[in-house]
């Protein structure tokens, strides 16, 4: 089986404008629509719609479960969030105005979840998972999870013989690099904090391989390394018209791992992820992308070995 766990999901508000936001102006809103939120949830999203069969983990807030479940029921996420009481799940507020190259996004701090919230999580989860299953860790960790509980579930994960994916970032990154995951997705900024004896970026990212399979370094737009067996692969995206950016990260790296999964080569997993991201942006929510652009985008992205 497949999970994805999202410690800190969100309900995403699209905010859309006719014209482009501006300070000391009312700023009329035309649309609202909601989106799910949060990077596994995007991943998980991405799997199903490549018909890669997965379940989405977490904590959600029992204030608007409700509403969360609509959502993802909305998106045909299987999940099986744990609920903490008296909390909500957070919401993200993207605004969209028609001018724009990009979005603006405002995103509230999150759920705080119990020491037994985080024991019932960990216990269960250890019980759910079995050799060869992959799973991916994503996002930001909730107030009241530690360190110390992402490093112990990732010692539960790799103990029982999971595949296990992480896209996280700050010191929650750098702990899934040092304990040794099986994934890992840096930005550009992000690589040059794992860099911290600021050593060649090529080299770097080759001796890094040595303990983690499959790394991914994303440029944005310029497209992204990755890093696979000792070779590095330099993938630029197609260009697109760019609508909505939020979540294109996260529907990369759950078609990734959906390639992966479907035992694709390297190359085709790659072209896979970029078009799919590529499709991503071109649309108004958070984690849409549409296969037929898929099909079209796939033979525009261009991989060459560095």
């Amino acid at each position: 089986m497949n999970y994805t766990i999202t410690l800190n999901p969100a309900i995403d508000r699209l905010i859309f404008l006719d014209e482009k936001m501006e300070n000391r102006k009312t700023n009329r809103i035309t649309d609202v629509a909601y989106d799910i939120g949060g990077k596994g949830t995007h991943g998980s999203y991405a799997m199903t719609k490549l018909n890669v069969k997965n379940k989405a983990l977490g904590f959600m807030g029992g204030l608007n479960s409700d509403k969360f479940q609509r959502i993802l029921e909305t998106k045909g996420i299987s999940n099986g969030f744990t609920t903490v009481k008296g909390q909500a799940t957070r919401e993200c507020y993207v605004v969209i105005d028609r001018d724009s190259t990009g979005t603006t996004m405002l995103t509230e701090k999150g759920l705080k979840v119990s020491r037994n919230d985080v024991d019932t999580f960990q216990t269960n989860l250890k019980k759910i998972v079995n050799y060869g299953d992959f799973v991916l860790i994503a996002g930001s960790l909730p107030v009241g999870f530690f360190l110390e509980d992402l490093k112990k579930m990732i010692k539960i994960l790799k103990e029982t013989g999971c595949f296990v994916a992480c896209d996280l970032s700050g010191d929650a990154l750098k702990l899934a690099t040092e304990v040794g995951v099986d994934f890992i997705k840096p930005n550009e900024f992000e690589i040059r904090e794992l860099n911290d004896k600021e050593e060649e970026l090529i080299p770097f990212l080759k001796k890094l391989n040595k303990k983690i399979s499959y790394i991914v370094v994303s440029l944005g737009q310029e497209g992204s390394y990755c890093i696979h067996d000792g070779e590095v692969y330099r993938v630029k995206s197609p260009f697109v018209k760019e609508v909505n950016d939020t979540g294109a990260g996260d529907c990369f790296v759950g078609a990734f791992l959906a390639g992966i999964i479907m035992k694709q080569t390297i190359e085709e997993t790659l072209r896979l992820a970029s078009a799919c991201a590529a499709s991503k942006v071109m649309h108004n929510d958070s984690s849409t992308f549409n296969l037929n652009e898929v099909e079209r985008l796939i033979h525009q992205v261009e991989i060459s070995k560095y």
